[in-house]
């Protein structure tokens, strides 16, 4: 008698909320930590779990590319995987190449032509019956709860006159047919009616039954970022007519993709496609959520709305959507975006001009001023971080009243735009308004009294933690050296210590200015470019004094000792090792017979990364000792020491800690040896202290970034 065989293997199953936070950390592995390293991210000679600390070996997080590769190999497992990691798969989208955004195009947006609206209706609708029936026994009559499926949908009435149906005989009894009030309405708002229609009908027949939401092919909804840092076109050999007529990024695409992401909450353009951002693409980014709500006609009594009122649809489905939390606009200038953006501003943020009015002159002016009294400004309350940096086309009459209209920033780069003083002292006024990143690099059109009120009286930048007020000797800071003495003696930012980068390059700093500024033990990144009168024994004094956690430091064209291109290169190299390296970075010297001996003192800084002029740099030839050079992709270098860094101790609580004797095969020290032999034929993404802020996950300019925008905060001199 033969006995059964028994499986020796059986599949576990684990619930799908436990798979579902699985697939959620491994998400957050590629997020930037809250305090992020200052390095740039190095994973190649290490594999080991991300830390949460600032360190640079093993690394604070894991890349993009790692992180969506592990995700798509969890859902090759099996389903339950699938569903669990499909959400984070596509939280954050990167476009990088034309084919992938077409591609991104047909997954995400809908095809009217292709699959009609009433195809879609009807499988969405018998698949949400059949599961709610499957889930109550208590339905028994699924033609009855359809009926009543039907009478809890939102729709209009589309009763048709007998006489234009077809004759009697030839017509068979049929079922209601379901149209939407929209004839493009988005996929996501028609699952969710369908979804809310099933649980009302469900708590009246079967209370407390669950009934699963019906499943939607297309990932829209997932999607929380999505920028084109990464898109290109260069290259791919098409003429000029080719990119002006066979545009891949077109408005009308953006819209359409855009329109199935009711999640959205970041974005980022570049000036590659800003000829996209026209205005239906502007208003789906910024009128959705609270900035729709309130708006317009009421949603009660939609039943006596006009059918084909699209501007009324379009703001019944924003008001479904989440608040857009951060929008990065970096140089974009093209005529599409600032035609758009000035139309935008016209429609929704000023008031109504009196040659819009059409009454005659004897009553014209009354009913105007009646108008204008009953108008508010239309505000953006979920909106905490805007970069426009470069966008210098848009004019100030139509930057103030966008930029008023947010008061809730707190991360704000307006470096190189028409931003004047008058706009300055408006954004000055915000009740609400508390700024704790902002960078005003290189705006020609403010003056040093404007600035020193901004910082000084205004509260809004009593907890500013960044500032950035960066000048070179193009366009020099227009702070005035008393006006500089008040900033850094009464400015509320400057008092708190509460500093952790800070730019004044071309500002007129003395060795009485840094005398008399308050300490800064949180700065972590100074800049100090193009300054002549300052003498570098005073920079050596204030950061060993005042500034000892500085690891970062600008000396671009600044001393005498390094700046004068009459002098020998030879001397400038002995000034800076003599009057800064070695006072900031070496050790105190200690002598001891006793066999007791402590370890010895640490450097009194932590200073390790000088950024030089170009002439500086090649007179340094290949470095002394530790220290290195190292070439951004564009025209800025750096001096490094590449045995510091910030390690993870396994098996301390102390988190990471800087080391400053990195051995020879280290893994960081072998890459940074790896760069400088590079020779600035680096990534976008290699560089320190950043010009631009980083804007989409809110780590201002202490983030990193690579792509265009790595290009703008690393490699361009300006």
């Amino acid at each position: 008698m033969s006995t059964p065989l028994t499986p020796t293997h059986l599949e576990t199953q684990f619930p799908s909320e436990l798979l579902y936070a699985i697939c959620a950390h491994v998400y957050a592995f590629c997020v930037l930590p809250d305090d992020p390293t200052l390095d740039p991210l190095i994973t190649a000679h290490d594999d080991r779990i991300p830390t949460a600390h600032p360190s640079s070996i093993p690394p604070g997080y894991w890349s993009e590319p790692v992180t969506r590769r592990t995700l798509a190999s969890l859902c090759l497992v099996n389903h339950v995987w699938y569903e669990a990691a499909k959400p984070w798969l596509w939280q954050k989208l990167e476009v990088r190449l034309p084919r992938t955004w077409l591609s991104l195009v047909e997954e995400i947006a809908w095809n009217y032509d292709e699959e009609t609206v009433d195809s879609v209706m009807g499988k969405s609708l018998e698949a949400a019956t059949k599961a709610a029936i499957d889930s109550a026994s208590a339905l028994s009559n699924p033609v009855c709860f359809e009926e009543n499926l039907f009478d809890t949908l939102d729709a209009p009435d589309t009763t048709i006159g007998v006489e234009l149906l077809s004759p009697i005989p030839s017509r068979d009894p049929s079922p209601r047919r379901l149209r939407p009030k929209s004839k493009s309405p988005a996929r996501w708002e028609i699952l969710r009616s369908i979804n809310d229609a099933v649980q009302n009908v469900m708590n009246s027949k079967a209370p407390g039954v669950y009934v699963p939401t019906p499943t939607d092919p297309r990932p829209g909804r997932f999607v929380r970022h999505l920028d084109f840092n990464h898109f290109r076109t260069i290259g791919m050999r098409r003429s000029v007519e080719e990119g002006v007529n066979s545009r891949f990024v077109t408005g009308d695409r953006v819209q359409a993709v855009l329109k199935e992401m009711p999640n959205l909450v970041t974005f980022g353009a570049t000036e590659y496609m800003d000829g996209a951002l026209t205005l239906a693409v502007l208003n789906e980014l910024f009128l959705r959520g609270a900035p729709s709500g309130g708006r317009g006609r009421p949603t009660r009594g939609r039943a006596l709305m006009e059918c084909h009122d699209v501007e009324e649809e379009d703001r019944e489905r924003r008001r479904k959507c989440k608040d857009l939390e951060a929008v990065d606009l970096t140089g974009c200038v093209s005529a599409v975006f600032v035609n758009a953006f000035t139309e935008f501003v016209n429609t929704h943020l000023l008031p109504p001009s009196d040659s819009d009015s059409s009454e005659d002159e004897e009553d014209g002016g009354r009913r105007t001023r009646q108008r204008n009294s009953l108008y508010e400004p239309l505000l953006f309350p979920g909106l905490q971080r805007l970069g426009m940096r470069g966008v210098k086309s848009i004019l100030p009459r139509y930057l103030s009243p966008f930029l008023l209209a947010f008061p809730n920033l707190t991360h704000l780069d307006l470096s190189g735009t028409r931003l004047t003083s008058e706009i300055l002292e408006s954004v000055g006024q915000s009740a609400t308004l508390r700024l704790k990143s902002l960078a005003l690099a290189r705006c020609i059109k403010l003056t040093s009294e404007s600035i020193t009120h901004f910082l000084v009286d205004s509260p809004v930048t009593k907890e500013l933690t960044e500032l950035n007020l960066y000048g070179d000797m193009t366009y020099v800071s227009p702070i005035s050296e008393e006006d500089l003495m008040k900033i850094v003696t009464l400015a509320p930012s400057f008092i708190s210590g509460n500093l952790v980068y800070l730019d004044l390059s071309s500002a007129p700093i003395t060795k009485e200015t840094l005398t008399k500024m308050k300490p800064q033990p949180k700065l972590r990144s100074l800049g100090l470019s193009h300054i002549h009168r300052l003498e570098l024994k005073a920079v050596t004094e204030f950061i060993r004094d005042k500034a000892p956690n500085v690891e970062i430091l600008t000396l671009v064209n600044t001393f005498p000792e390094l700046g004068d291109p009459r002098g020998s290169t030879r001397q400038s190299t002995i000034a800076l090792h003599t009057h800064l390296i070695r006072p900031l970075c070496s050790p105190p010297f200690s002598f001891t017979l006793s066999q007791d001996a402590q370890a010895s003192q640490p450097p009194p800084s932590r200073l390790r990364v000088i950024e030089l002029s170009t002439a500086m740099l090649g007179g340094l030839g290949a470095g002394a000792g530790s220290w290195r050079i190292i070439r951004s992709k564009g025209g800025r270098g750096w001096y490094v020491d590449i045995a510091s860094a910030w390690i993870s101790e396994s098996g301390t609580c102390q988190g990471s800690v800087l080391r400053r004797d990195l051995p020879p095969t280290d893994p960081f020290r072998v890459e940074m040896e790896r760069l400088s032999a590079a020779n600035g034929n680096v990534s976008s993404g290699v560089g320190w202290h950043a010009r631009k802020m980083e804007i989409l996950h809110g780590h201002g300019m202490l983030g990193r970034e690579d792509g265009l925008y790595g290009a703008v905060s690393f490699a361009y001199q300006g």
